[in-house]
């Protein structure tokens, strides 16, 4: 090749370099050196929708989200000075937060009842700071509102193992420096119940043959096991007695009352005052329980408090019927009256008294 040859070669070359012009990394960088501000306010303008998405999107959710998951648990349960339509409430409830989140949840009016049903009554949660474990105490005079859903509520604690509490309510949640965000709390506490009072039992009764002024024949000691964390002043409670497993009326003995009965968490031992037909009970051992080993039938009848009836205790009472079995035979012995006299076959050893 000769030198005419390279310098054309060259020539050729730098004049496509001349034609392809700066590249592209230096036009880039040309264009952000001239446009910078708008670039700027498209990234503002993002931050600011990611942001804002967070704040009034993502944060709600979580928090919704978190007080969901969260626990409720009812520690006590305390019910007093009843009346027909209201009664005084202290609760003592534990709420188990796992979040890694420790919000504060404003006061706010909670609706109760069973089951997610009609609700009875309503009241005002206390503020609380939600940490892993968060203790509430609602101490207050709650109104009755739905007397019937009251009844059935009642009737359910008596009667079953366990009874679900609902609560719901919605409050404002406050966490950091985010914005207050309101949240529903819907939350369902699982309690035990009375569990138709199992292990309810007459301990020990005396009879006597004069009465007392009130009518009083027949003394002894009640034992009423309550399984639950509930304590329950219920006043004066009556029953009705009838003998053998039954409820025909024919067959009705008698009432007994058991007075300011207040059932606590654990045994509850409570005195007894009974007025008895004894005519009946002695003709009943003569004619069918010579044994002296008489079968009774006990159903709740009334609940008086203050001189006023508590229907939805005496309702949740009459749903259950109690049985025991009483040696009258024994007690009839210890006052002096032979049931072998009378025409039965005597008093057999005293097996204990049994629900």
């Amino acid at each position: 090749m000769s030198w005419q040859g390279k310098a054309e070669d060259t020539g050729h070359i730098e004049e496509l370099g001349a034609v392809q012009g700066p590249s592209f990394s230096a036009k880039l960088k040309a264009h952000f050196r001239r446009f910078w501000w708008l670039h700027l306010i498209i990234f503002i303008a993002c931050t600011l929708i990611i942001v804002l998405c967070l704040i009034y999107v993502a944060f709600p959710h979580i928090s919704q989200h978190d007080i969901d998951k969260s626990t409720l648990t009812v520690q006590s349960l305390i019910l007093s000075n009843p009346t027909p339509d209201s009664f005084h409430l202290v609760q003592t409830s534990v709420i188990g937060n796992d979040s890694p989140y420790h919000p504060d949840l404003d006061a706010f009016n909670a609706s109760l009842s069973l089951d997610g049903r009609v609700p009875y009554a309503y009241i005002e949660i206390p503020a609380v700071h939600a940490t892993a474990q968060a203790t509430t105490v609602v101490d207050q005079d709650v109104t009755i509102t739905d007397l019937d859903a009251f009844i059935e509520y009642n009737i359910n604690v008596l009667q079953n193992e366990e009874v679900n509490l609902d609560v719901k309510g919605r409050t404002a949640l406050h966490e950091m420096s985010f914005p207050t965000t309101n949240v529903d709390y819907n939350k369902t506490a699982t309690m035990k119940g009375l569990n138709n009072l199992t292990g309810f039992s007459i301990t020990d009764f005396t009879i006597q043959l004069i009465p007392e002024a009130d009518g009083t024949n027949m003394l002894g000691t009640v034992n009423i096991p309550n399984p639950s964390v509930m304590t329950l002043s219920m006043g004066n409670v009556t029953f009705n007695n009838y003998i053998g497993n039954t409820t025909d009326p024919a067959l009705y003995v008698g009432t007994t009352t058991l007075t300011n009965l207040t059932l606590v968490p654990g045994n509850n031992t409570i005195p007894m005052r009974s007025t008895v037909n004894q005519s009946l009970v002695l003709t009943q051992i003569v004619e069918s329980y010579q044994n002296g080993m008489l079968p009774i039938s006990i159903v709740g009848n009334s609940s008086v408090f203050d001189g006023q009836h508590l229907v939805y205790f005496e309702k949740a009472l009459s749903s259950v019927t109690q049985h025991v079995t009483l040696d009258v035979g024994k007690a009839l012995m210890e006052i002096g009256v032979n049931t072998s006299a009378l025409g039965g076959g005597g008093a057999l050893p005293p097996p204990p008294l049994l629900l």
